[in-house]
């Protein structure tokens, strides 16, 4: 079976797609965050690589072009941005603010968590760069001796995170604001927890789009400062 599977070169593209496309039937279906599909779709993915004993290189191998759209897919959220732009324009310097306060929030107690448990350069590298969409985190944690495999892993749990108690969070914590939950929700969770404030707001993922790219740009700028800090 596993040999049959190997032999079949788009079997990687195809399980993605179908594990994802039963991810959004199911969010569609229950209308519940629990039903992320991107965790759908990798859950299953896992499950059915075990069970067959896939090759994993050569999965990654057959099915990474996918990772190829992370970029335009990334610069695509200009559109719903320019869509709403007239809306918060006057409040941008507050947006930067609340991005910034973001940034250097998860940067800081990222770096520190990671010094109370002694964890290796390599492994900080890693971590450091959670909040950022992954077309630019890997590139960091690449560049600077880190693991990307792991970075990615990183980013994706913190994405899905975000995405499921992000709307829970801001009713705990009364914030109604569609600018300020599509800050809190860009800046911590890049584009999965944009794509939930789109969901709550038009205006809420315009800003989401926005703070994720800002909080892209600071990481950027701030991640050797904080290497230097170790």
């Amino acid at each position: 079976m596993t040999e049959l599977l190997q032999d079949i070169s788009l079997f990687p593209l195809l399980l993605t797609l179908a594990t994802y496309q039963l991810g959004l039937w199911c969010q569609k279906k229950t209308r519940s965050p629990l039903c992320n599909p991107l965790l759908i779709a990798t859950a299953l993915s896992i499950a059915v690589l075990l069970l067959t004993d896939f090759d994993l290189q050569l999965y990654q191998t057959r099915s990474g072009w996918i990772t190829w759209l992370l970029t335009p897919a990334t610069v695509s959220l200009a559109v719903p941005l320019y869509g709403q732009l007239k809306a918060f324009k006057n409040q941008i310097g507050a947006i930067l603010v609340g991005v910034a306060a973001g940034t250097v929030t998860s940067l800081f107690f990222i770096g520190v968590l990671c010094g109370v448990w002694q964890l290796d350069t390599a492994l900080t590298v890693s971590l450091l760069p959670k909040s950022i969409t992954t077309a630019i985190g890997v590139v960091l944690s690449e560049q600077n001796g880190g693991i990307p495999a792991l970075t990615s892993a990183a980013i994706v749990i913190t994405g899905i995170l975000g995405n499921l108690v992000g709307s829970f969070a801001c009713k705990i914590l009364r914030i109604t604001d569609p600018i300020a939950q599509g800050v809190g929700l860009g800046t911590a969770s890049h584009v999965i927890g944009t794509s939930r404030a789109t969901e709550i707001d038009p205006l809420a993922g315009a800003v989401s789009s926005l703070s994720l790219v800002i909080a892209g740009i600071l990481t950027s700028v701030l991640f050797p400062l904080v290497l230097l800090l170790r």
